[in-house]
């Protein structure tokens, strides 16, 4: 799935066929397809313990799992010329770009990190390993082809920005705001961070979280 927007020839053309919206719509609908039947084939392989749970390990994911995904529906809600996006066109990039270029990866990053603890077994660390691998391979990779495409333009594009979280606001570079997509991922974030701790990721996944969260 990843091979298409990584090629940019063939993804101009289905752009240019699609539309940008139609094509973000089209993509994003079979990714998810892609995942489900990852996780499904994943949790149906033989379960080989690699470490005892434990209720901290919970937390983690407690943790980490909301922060990932307000950064994955920022990212994407924001206008951003340095990463993926579903928003196109012009205009001043997106609020979350001053904390990170590309906040999708970031965000797909630290919610594979934070379940690797609480899923001690080996088709897990599998799993969870291979996209936290995978995501910062594509960082590296997005990195690249940002400076190739810009050239001797690159700093002073990127000068209010940072690819680790928040270092351009640490420098003086960039200054913390909040937009309307910034608002609108964490209204979203909490919505289903709340309907997955209410039976939501039991149902899709068979876990119940909060049981674990109290098993120390």
């Amino acid at each position: 799935m990843h091979s298409v927007p990584a090629t940019p020839s063939v993804r101009a053309r289905l752009v240019s066929r699609l539309g940008h919206g139609t094509y973000i719509a089209l993509y994003s609908a079979v990714s998810l397809l892609a995942l489900t039947w990852l996780f499904y084939a994943a949790f149906n392989l033989d379960y080989v313990e690699l470490w005892a749970p434990a209720a901290w390990q919970g937390w983690v994911t407690f943790a980490t799992a909301p922060l990932g995904l307000f950064f994955v529906l920022a990212g994407l809600l924001s206008r951003n010329p340095f990463s993926t996006t579903a928003r196109r066109g012009g205009g001043k990039p997106g609020a979350i770009v001053a904390i990170t270029r590309p906040p999708v990866l970031w965000g797909f990053l630290i919610w594979s990190l934070g379940h690797i603890p609480p899923n001690g077994d080996l088709r897990s660390l599998v799993l969870f390993g291979g996209f936290t691998v995978f995501t910062a391979g594509s960082m590296a990779m997005a990195e690249k082809r940002g400076r190739q495409r810009a050239g001797i333009d690159w700093r002073r594009r990127a000068q209010g920005t940072s690819l680790v979280p928040f270092a351009a606001l640490g420098k003086g570079n960039a200054s913390l705001r909040v937009d309307s997509p910034m608002l609108l991922a964490l209204a979203v974030d909490v919505v289903v961070f709340t309907w997955l701790l209410a039976g939501g990721h039991a149902a899709l996944f068979g876990v119940d979280p909060i049981p674990f969260l109290k098993s120390g």
